[in-house]
């Protein structure tokens, strides 16, 4: 029992954990990636508002925003960092991202036209040296020509923001933004944007609703989603799971496997009190139905407690590992080297369910053997020496 109970816990505590983990990046990822980007083949979309509207009343579509962006280098004090450079209207940015609730200094809605305020990542401020209120030298490769030939624009912006997703995906060290409109005059766009940020009910609809949008869409609009960038990550999370799944799972057999051992001996041991219920009229189908019965009962008791600790356990995954943090003095999830610095922990029923249908599945068929054995017990041959 303790055996199948330890296999059974240890198997939901695991999946729970990864569970969260999983949870806890789709969260940061999403907050931040484009689930679905809509472009035109010209590189610039205009009257982007009708389509906005269009697209919205799409079944699974929640918000759209509008943006501008391109590839810059930002200067200052003499070091440069190259940086992701996009505009954002910060009242439309909350319905498909979740960069305002990243700000760790300064305020989002700073991002005002016409005053050339920029948001940047924390681990790109530090690179930098930049904090609120300093100005940063934002150029693109985009040339204008002055009296001394041929220059790249650039900018002076006030950083009015820093915002810390985590490390892991560069969001922290790659990307700046700056308000739409700024970007629009900043990249000679004029009433132009590069394209639109969908943000879908649920993003693993997310190739089925861009290939309805395409299809929709007049061709001269390109859709894309975030599998083009993320999906064989995602998968690879999923990969995972499903081979922790099956080697944890051995777990369980194993402890099945003893019960298989330990109702041979049984068996073995009540060979002479099988042999009188025989002889006292016993079927050899109800010599098999008791064995299987006690295997049974094991496998359900083992699977109940296992069921009752996993759960326990994961739902207080989190707590547990801050408290042995805490008395120990130790950070396990150092923020500096993994893109979550805490134990998240999700319990999913469908897990749970899965998990004890196993167990007491293979607690079922780990009886049958001994409790064949113990049916063809013939009474003579167990009586012979008794």
């Amino acid at each position: 029992m303790l055996g199948i109970a330890l296999g059974v816990a240890v198997l939901i505590t695991v999946l729970s954990v990864m569970n969260g983990f999983d949870q806890e990046i789709r969260i940061r990822v999403f907050g931040m990636a484009n689930q679905i980007t809509i472009n035109t083949l010209g590189g610039m979309m205009q009257q982007w508002q009708k389509l906005s509207d269009e697209v919205v009343h799409h079944p699974g579509v929640v918000g759209a925003a509008p943006f501008v962006s391109g590839q810059g280098i930002l200067v200052n004090t003499g070091i440069t960092h190259p940086a992701v450079i996009t505009g954002v209207l910060p009242d439309r940015e909350s319905a498909v991202s979740s960069l305002a609730t990243k700000i760790v200094q300064g305020s989002f809605d700073e991002l005002k036209p016409g005053q050339f305020g920029v948001v940047v990542g924390q681990e790109l401020a530090l690179s930098l040296g930049l904090s609120i209120g300093d100005k940063v030298t934002m150029m693109i490769p985009t040339a204008t020509v002055t009296p001394m030939g041929v220059m790249p624009r650039f900018k002076r912006f006030n950083v009015v923001g820093i915002f810390k997703v985590g490390t892991g995906f560069g969001f922290d060290s790659s990307m700046a933004f700056i308000n739409l409109k700024d970007a629009q005059v900043f990249f000679q766009m004029g009433s132009g944007i590069t394209g639109l940020r969908l943000k879908l009910q649920d993003f693993y609809a997310a190739p089925r609703i861009s290939s309805e949008l395409a299809q929709q869409l007049p061709p001269v609009y390109q859709v894309s989603n975030w599998t083009d960038d993320y999906g064989p990550y995602f998968h690879a999370i999923q990969l995972e799971k499903t081979m922790m799944f099956l080697i944890l799972l051995l777990l369980v057999a194993i402890a099945a496997f003893n019960l298989v051992s330990t109702l041979v001996m049984v068996v073995t041991d009540k060979q002479s009190d099988i042999a009188i219920l025989r002889t006292l009229g016993a079927t050899p189908s109800t010599i098999l139905a008791i064995f299987m019965v006690q295997g049974t009962i094991i496998g359900v008791i083992g699977t109940l407690l296992g069921l009752i600790g996993g759960v326990c356990l994961a739902w207080n995954a989190t707590e547990i590992v801050n408290g042995i943090e805490h008395v120990f003095h130790v950070q396990l999830f150092a923020s500096g080297v993994y893109f979550v610095d805490y134990l998240p922990s999700e319990l999913l029923w469908s897990d749970v369910w899965r998990i004890c249908v196993s167990a007491l599945v293979m607690s079922l068929v780990a009886t049958i053997y001994p409790a064949w054995r113990a049916a063809r017990t013939q009474p003579a041959e167990a009586l012979r020496y008794e």
